[in-house]
């Protein structure tokens, strides 16, 4: 048990002036005056009205999406209306196809494919900005229509797509030169399609794109 002391001692003084620092601590750094600000360094920001940042988010977003329509459309794919009747039974009228842009970047139009190309007819009044064809020969191949047949290299071609031998004259042996194609409609009956045996036979660059499907009307909705 601790015990308290009734006896008090004499203390001693302390002694009297300025109290020593210890020899470790370090005197405090001298606080240096503010820099004067310059004139209208510091004024502050006017907000954007909230309004005004609305409609510049909108407009932002309308621009890129604008901006990759336009480059899918360009490069990738676009959607094409059939018009007149030079791919019956296969298309009809106002059907819309997808016509897709990028194969034909990393490959070439082959036997049968439906494409989209520029018409190659002289200007006038029955030429129109594209056709929808089918691809008959490709650079290399032997091209003769005879006796209402197709024939390709020599050999009968039998075409399921069509609903009627070729009404039309015979024509050729055609043999297609490097990059150039021959193009027909599935329509066989008398000047039912406007196609390579009037124009002759179509340079690669003026294939647009490979139909890949009908998309419309939906009933009809189907790959080519």
């Amino acid at each position: 048990m601790t015990k308290l002391s009734d006896t008090l001692h004499e203390t001693e003084p302390a002694a009297v002036g300025p109290r020593r620092r210890s020899s470790g601590a370090k005197p405090p750094k001298e606080m240096k005056p503010d820099r004067p600000r310059k004139p209208g360094k510091d004024k502050p920001s006017k907000a954007m009205p909230r309004w005004a940042a609305e409609l510049w988010d909108w407009g932002r977003t309308l621009l890129i999406a604008g901006t990759v329509v336009l480059l899918v459309n360009y490069f990738v794919f676009n959607l094409s209306t059939v018009e007149g009747h030079s791919m019956e039974p296969t298309l009809q009228e106002k059907e819309w196809l997808f016509v897709n842009k990028l194969s034909y970047r990393f490959g070439s139009p082959d036997h049968g494919d439906v494409v989209i190309l520029k018409d190659p007819s002289k200007d006038g009044p029955q030429k129109k900005k594209f056709l929808v064809k089918r691809i008959i020969g490709i650079p290399g191949d032997t091209i003769e229509i005879r006796d209402a047949q197709l024939y390709r290299n020599g050999e009968l071609i039998i075409e399921a797509y069509t609903d009627t031998e070729i009404d039309d004259d015979d024509y050729g042996p055609i043999k297609l030169e490097a990059d150039n194609y021959y193009i027909m409609g599935d329509n066989r009956h008398a000047g039912g399609s406007k196609d390579s045996r009037v124009f002759g036979p179509v340079s690669r660059d003026m294939i647009q794109g490979r139909a890949d499907f009908i998309l419309w009307p939906i009933t009809k909705m189907n790959a080519l």
